[in-house]
């Protein structure tokens, strides 16, 4: 479902209860809020009356809210006399201080045509957060990269693997890895951030 976040008018009289509603939960007024609400009881209705179903308990009622944002990436288009000897330290990372994982992930999915609803595992390897999406179909690791983690992903041959530049330490452990992705896995197409 995609919905615009429309605010809720308390004068409107077909949308007072709903306007009430968001106020007692402490909750932006807006048709979205309420949306939100609708599917989640949706989801506990369903449970309620199929509980006598083998495996009910495992239906996954959850659903995600995306928002439209900027990108994730800094302008690195820069006039060269723009800058100092000073600042090339912080021109070395071109994501955004304060994007998370899970945004480079979604951008990542969206770049490679992947649909957003499709299902994603969070798995921790070698101590390292690595998100499966759509079984193997692309593997992202954001955390500091080792070579544990890219041996572990690379026998589940993933079709798509994706890190950050700042995931390595070594510029030449950027070669390695790819390399050790030809090895174990040939088929994965591998990309930096």
């Amino acid at each position: 479902m995609v919905q615009i976040p429309e605010l809720l008018d308390s004068s409107k009289k077909e949308q007072k209860s709903g306007y009430k509603f968001c106020v007692q939960k402490n909750v932006i007024p807006a048709v979205t809020e309420i949306s939100k609400e609708r599917i989640r009881r949706a989801g506990t209705k369903i449970i309620e009356e199929n509980k006598e179903k083998e495996s009910i308990e495992n239906l996954d009622i959850g659903f995600r809210v995306l928002k439209i944002d900027s990108t994730n990436m800094k302008d690195v288009y820069y006039a060269p006399d723009a800058y100092k000897q000073v600042d090339i330290l912080d021109l070395a990372d071109h994501i955004k201080a304060d994007r998370s994982s899970e945004d480079l992930l979604f951008q990542v999915m969206l770049d490679w045509g992947l649909e957003l609803s499709l299902p994603i595992e969070r798995k921790t390897i070698a101590g390292k957060e690595v998100f499966y999406v759509a079984g193997n179909s692309l593997v992202a690791c954001f955390d500091d990269l080792t070579f544990d983690v890219v041996d572990e992903v690379a026998k589940d041959l993933p079709l798509r693997f994706v890190s950050a530049e700042k995931a390595i330490h070594l510029d030449h452990d950027k070669t390695n890895i790819k390399e050790r992705f030809k090895q174990l896995s040939p088929d994965t197409e591998v990309k930096f951030l």
